[in-house]
């Protein structure tokens, strides 16, 4: 008789045991904690017609957003579905969920794991997928409602719950439902502190509303909860730099990029996104981050003509040019160029918001500040076309405002710096642009430039 799983969900398999391990990888997935591909691995080395443990295994894959993830997506893929004789309803949508997002149809394949929880309101592996999905795809009131459609069948009791929590809480923040949001990541925490994505949410809160001192009492009193063996370490310890940064704690910044974000040479594409962003805001301000430009460009380079997923590439061609070498990022957006003219689902991410975006950050590295306005000015409103968070997002903004000051742009950059401050009156950096585009409009009222002006027009050209 076949076995269910923890939550109810049908399976096919007959093995308690392939059934248990299946359990626990998927709690190391959902939790980010320890490798849950090697838990599952051994389950389908012991069972290799294990149908769920194919779908995690595919799953897994998706989760990565990694092209070099994408020879063993089609192995899981293509065992799965040879075992689909076998398989049960659920395990074939699982599979064929897993085979549009091998063919390229990100948006599709994220609805379709979308529609496994109609019927399966319990299946944390389709929950998961599709709430990351959403994510990649930057589907910001889907990160919020695919969990609220299912959040009323859940208990307390079920094994994931917390998890779940977790995940709707990044969803409330991410719609700027930001009481919601932190009560229901507290709720998550109380349920589990060691749940790294109900960490995140709540940090992603503090950000958004600029509580930046009680975001690094947050982040750093909960750390040995959520650092240890986590895949969710480094994106953590990221948004403790953001908080450092809008201080002005900038040897702190520099301290947790060496210790914490950029100490590895991982090949993880999160990691490695976390660390170009980091250096990139750094840079913006006028930071040197001196060699840690070139030992990132080295972990990028073999992904430098991926065009897999435009989020990516973005965040390689930062890293190039923030080394100014120009030639690896020039490759870089070709390829994304070639990208843009086909018909999936990157190839629209990348043609709307990717590469006008790589080539602003080119531009911008590149002292050419007025071109790199006139890239950013048409997509900083649609730039969730793309995917990330908010916060991640906000880099275009930022560059934005720091390309028009470079640019003497003066009444554009005060547009753009009062929008922030409506948001974060009490953001000390947000008063430093503020100041900065004041002592520009005044000595422009006067007839002559300020010492600032004279330097952001020397730097515009």
């Amino acid at each position: 008789m076949s076995l269910h799983d923890a939550r109810g969900c049908p399976t096919s398999t007959r093995n308690a045991v392939s059934l248990q391990r299946y359990e626990q990888a998927l709690d190391l997935s959902v939790s980010y904690f320890l490798d849950p591909l090697a838990t599952i691995q051994q389950a389908l080395e012991e069972e290799p017609d294990f149908v769920m443990g194919h779908c995690l295994q595919a799953g897994l894959m998706i989760l990565s957003s990694d092209r070099a993830a994408v020879p063993q997506l089609a192995q899981c893929v293509k065992a799965g579905e040879a075992l689909a004789g076998h398989a049960n309803d659920r395990e074939r949508a699982h599979l064929g969920a897993a085979r549009t997002w091998l063919e390229g149809d990100f948006a599709t394949a994220v609805a379709r794991y979308g529609d496994i929880l109609l019927d399966y309101p319990h299946d944390l592996l389709a929950l998961q997928i599709a709430h990351v999905g959403d994510f990649f795809l930057g589907a910001s009131s889907m990160l919020r409602d695919r969990i609220a459609q299912v959040l009323p069948v859940w208990t307390p009791c079920m094994p994931g719950y917390g998890y779940v929590l977790g995940m709707y809480a990044f969803g409330l923040e991410e719609t700027a439902l930001y009481t919601q949001a932190e009560e229901a990541a507290r709720r998550a925490l109380s349920l589990n502190p060691r749940d790294p994505w109900a960490v995140h949410a709540a940090a992603h809160v503090m950000e958004m509303q600029g509580r930046l001192h009680e975001g690094i009492e947050w982040l750093s009193g909960s750390a040995r909860d959520w650092a240890p063996n986590n895949g969710l370490a480094v994106h953590n310890w990221w948004h403790l730099a953001l908080f450092h940064m809008d201080l002005g704690h900038y040897t702190q910044v520099l301290e947790l990029y060496d210790q914490c974000i950029g100490a590895s040479d991982s090949h993880v594409p999160l990691e490695m996104i976390d660390a170009s962003a980091l250096l990139w805001r750094l840079h913006s301000r006028g930071i040197d981050a001196g060699s840690r430009w070139q030992d990132l460009v080295a972990r990028w380079e073999p992904c430098l003509e991926d065009a897999y997923y435009a989020f990516n590439d973005v965040h390689a061609v930062m890293a190039f040019a923030g080394a100014h070498r120009f030639d690896l990022a020039q490759r870089t957006v070709d390829a994304m160029t070639r990208k843009a003219g086909q018909a999936d689902t990157n190839a629209m991410m990348t043609k709307e918001v990717g590469l006008p975006l790589a080539c602003a950050i080119v531009a911008f590295a590149a002292e050419h500040y007025r071109d790199a306005v006139s890239l950013l000015l048409p997509i900083r409103t649609i730039a969730s076309r793309f995917g990330g968070s908010h916060a991640q997002r906000d880099l275009i903004h930022l560059t934005l405002v720091e390309a028009a000051l470079r640019a003497g742009q003066a009444g554009l950059a005060r547009a753009l710096i009062a929008e922030r401050t409506q948001l974060r009156p009490d953001n000390p950096f947000n008063r430093k642009l503020a100041a900065r585009v004041r002592e520009m409009a005044g000595g422009a009222a006067h007839g002559e430039r300020s010492p600032m002006g004279a330097r952001l027009a020397e730097a515009a050209r």
